[in-house]
């Protein structure tokens, strides 16, 4: 029996550190790891995500995928993980997917250190897209709606309020100027 993956235990934080990069080093062993997986029996793979997850793999997750989600997590130990605002993102499109939702676009991304801007009632509004939400004169938000809500005093979707979307039914593109 090979020895067992080190270092698969989670990654506090998880967003990984920008200004703590991996070295050379780190960056090579985990690809031996990686590299170590594949030569590995089921069972020890089964095990390792034991170690991991503190519970048996999910029933009838392919031994390719057992492989793929270790080294997955070895990745992220090394790299750092998704961060905060891209989880919070995906389950976002995961919850509109799931609800068949109109404004289902995943192709709306906005940049970090995007300013939007929105006209309304004579006034220049103008919110920030930070890594963590937005910021709108001078306070964090974690939603355009609120956002948009503070800035109307009525309930709006936030990414249609600030033209991140379309409306539903709204021809776009030449057809629409005639």
């Amino acid at each position: 029996m090979k020895p067992p993956i080190h270092d698969l235990s989670p990654v506090p934080g998880r967003g990984g550190n920008r200004t703590n990069r991996p070295g050379n080093a780190d960056v090579a062993e985990v690809d031996r790891q990686i590299a170590e997986l594949v030569d590995r029996s089921t069972h020890e793979l089964r095990l390792a995500w034991r170690q991991l997850y503190c519970t048996g793999p999910p029933l009838g997750l392919s031994r390719d995928l057992l492989i793929r989600a270790l080294a997955n997590q070895l990745q992220e130990r090394t790299h750092g993980g998704a961060s905060r605002s891209l989880r919070r993102r995906l389950q976002t499109l995961a919850g509109e997917f799931e609800r068949g939702g109109a404004s289902f676009d995943p192709g709306v991304v906005v940049k970090i250190g995007t300013t939007l801007v929105r006209q309304w009632r004579g006034r220049t509004h103008k919110v920030l897209v930070c890594e963590d939400g937005f910021e709108y004169e001078g306070q964090r938000y974690r939603s355009l709606s609120v956002i948009a809500e503070r800035i109307t005093r009525a309930h709006w979707s936030g990414p249609r309020f600030f033209g991140l979307t379309k409306r539903a039914g709204v021809a776009v593109g030449p057809k629409a100027d005639r």
